[in-house]
């Protein structure tokens, strides 16, 4: 067995590492591979709602053959929150996707650290690869919570990717240590998939090429709008300072809420999409995406903040919006600006408390009501096309006046371009 520096580094220093496992073929690989390196070893798995675990407790039996032993962290509360707190910030990215990835990755980092800490570990180790983002989001996330705690990725260590180029050379280093592992069928699953109860990262694999139809997904959350029920389904959310407290008339705290959201949306096809997204190493990939229940609440929410933020609340409000959904992106969620901005909008989501009634019909919503909203800022005698006693349309004539002046200076200053743009480029 070729050695590695590190490995041999972190064993000779008497480190503790502590794996992020999930139980599945890489985690095996690198528990084992570590153990027999001579290094202490301690796996960890963050309980965060994975719709596609039956049990979270299996892992434990999966990694036991290993040799090692794992402990179940229940972050399901604090991947909740991340979620509410995400739908307020309308912290969406490209193609307009709900990060479940991202919030995932930094309760995840915070949580798993926490508790390896508990347990001696002095170095945690992750499965990402070298290509994609949450190498970044796992490590900066341990950089800045404990810079004195190592992180030590596999997948970058020159050893061990030569010694373990793929799947079968995995599947045959456990297999000579008397240890089993079965891969599902790639008959059924062509793709690989990161879930919690926000939703789903489906990738890789067939996934990776742009002529490969979306529809190759077997949601796991809900169902493709075509294979949605022939019915309207109208579901009715109560919100308090931009947090929904209320389905269908039940309260709900953010754990029963998500829930309660992901079965409603989720068999109405509601929240499948796909992007190419934008990766912070530079990189495009192509991912498609299932989040039934954020899709839901910050639709919803939407309609709420659209009754109560004025004109320039709302464009302060979309630029800090930005500003939260690349920093959950780039794994800098507990950066300065990152609080200062979530602060900012927690503020601004005050006064949005209402309740609003959606129909849900194969992935569509259609607003149909809003009620009990005391700071509603829209008044149908303002903007009624009938007569009212709202605003005076004959006063509108000095405001108009006033604008006038500057269109017609720009005019007279021949700074006015009145023809079309594309085919003023076309004859350059």
């Amino acid at each position: 067995m070729p050695e590695s520096e590190s490995l041999k580094k972190y064993a000779e220093d008497n480190d503790v590492i502590g794996i992020c496992v999930s139980g599945g073929l890489d985690s095996k690989t690198v528990a084992l591979r570590l153990r027999l390196a001579g290094v202490k070893v301690k796996c960890f798995t963050a309980d965060i709602g994975q719709p596609d675990e039956e049990n979270i407790t299996d892992v434990v039996k999966k990694m036991e053959p290993c040799g090692v032993e794992t402990f179940i962290v229940d972050l399901k509360n604090e991947i909740a929150e991340g979620a509410f707190e995400a739908i307020a910030c309308q912290a969406m990215w490209d193609g307009g996707y709900w990060q479940s990835t991202g919030i995932g990755r930094y309760v995840t980092a915070r949580g798993l650290l926490l508790e390896m800490k508990k347990h001696g570990c002095t170095v945690l180790s992750h499965g990402a690869t070298g290509r994609g983002n949450d190498q970044v989001r796992f490590e900066r996330y341990v950089n800045v919570i404990d810079p004195s705690f190592k992180v030590y990725a596999p997948w970058r260590d020159p050893v061990l990717l030569q010694e373990f180029a793929g799947r079968t050379q995995m599947l045959e280093f456990l297999k000579s240590h008397e240890i089993g592992h079965q891969i599902v069928s790639q008959a059924s699953k062509r793709y690989s998939t990161d879930a919690n109860i926000c939703g789903l990262s489906n990738e890789a694999e067939d996934l990776e090429s742009v002529e490969t139809p979306m529809t190759i997904v077997n949601p796991i959350m809900g169902v493709w709008p075509m294979a949605a029920p022939d019915k309207h389904e109208e579901v009715t959310l109560k919100f308090e300072r931009g947090r929904c407290v209320a389905i269908n008339g039940t309260a709900a705290e953010p754990l029963q809420a998500m829930h309660l959201a992901n079965q409603i949306a989720g068999r109405n096809g509601i929240g499948i999409c796909q992007a190419l997204e934008n990766r912070i190493l530079g990189t495009k990939s192509r991912g498609v995406y299932e989040a039934p229940g954020m899709t839901l609440l910050g639709q919803a929410l939407m309609a709420v903040y659209q009754a109560v933020l004025d004109r320039r609340s709302t464009v302060l409000f979309q630029s800090l919006s930005k500003h939260v959904a690349e920093q959950i992106y780039d794994g800098r969620y507990f950066d300065p600006s990152t609080r200062v901005a979530i602060n900012a909008i927690w503020q601004l989501a005050e006064p949005a408390s209402a309740t609003v009634k959606f129909g849900l019909y194969k992935g569509h919503m259609h607003f149909l009501a809003l009620t009990d909203c005391p700071k509603i800022l829209y008044f149908e005698a303002d903007s009624s096309m009938e007569a009212s006693e709202g605003l005076n349309p004959a006063s509108s004539q000095g405001y108009l006046e006033v604008c006038s002046v500057e269109a017609k200076s720009m005019a007279k200053a021949n700074q006015i371009d009145a023809g079309s743009v594309w085919a003023k480029r076309q004859r350059v």
